[in-house]
């Protein structure tokens, strides 16, 4: 795809299919996510990889509870306005279905500072780099989101994942075609 027609048709894909993602595409996605600028050109970033049916179920429940936690009592409001339903109601359908995307890619970033918590600097680092993974999904046919929300259960999530001390979960990205 030409670029300005990847850029100009990426969205929020929260409906993906089960079809498995080949490793040469998704080395090809996260090659692209690693060319991204960094902050002192350091390039704090891993992306860990989830495929393993059971961490993904676990991550999945988790999830959808942060889901239900943040969202659930605004529901009946959101269903109300047309505009917002659809949104809603799409965003509703990941969080029930986000273990069954066949990729998890988390996106971490080594802190500057152990007692430093997630900030503008260390998004700044880490998200450009997200944006490059996401669009060279989009350019291959696959489809992706950016979620947060896992962050609600961020202890659950490293200790499963084993990622260690001084390195924070900045994004979740489901893939899938």
């Amino acid at each position: 795809m030409d670029f300005f027609e990847v850029a100009h048709t990426q969205r929020a894909m929260r409906r993906l299919k089960t079809d498995p993602v080949s490793d040469e595409d998704l080395w090809k996605i996260l090659h692209t996510a690693t060319m991204a600028p960094s902050g002192g050109n350091r390039q704090p970033w891993n992306f860990i990889v989830v495929r393993d049916e059971e961490k993904k179920r676990k991550i999945g429940a988790w999830y959808l509870d942060a889901w239900d936690k943040s969202y659930g009592p605004a529901r009946e409001t959101m269903q109300a306005d047309p505009q917002m339903k659809k949104v809603f109601d799409s965003a509703d359908h990941l969080a029930n279905h986000i273990a069954e995307a066949p990729v998890l890619i988390f996106a971490t970033i080594q802190r500057d500072m152990p007692t430093s918590g997630p900030s503008l600097l260390l998004g700044a680092s880490i998200y450009p780099a997200v944006q490059n993974l996401m669009l060279a999904a989009r350019a291959i046919g696959l489809g992706t989101a950016l979620t947060t929300l896992h962050r609600l259960h961020e202890a659950e999530v490293k200790e499963l994942l084993g990622i260690p001390d001084g390195v924070e979960t900045m994004a979740m990205i489901p893939v899938g075609w």
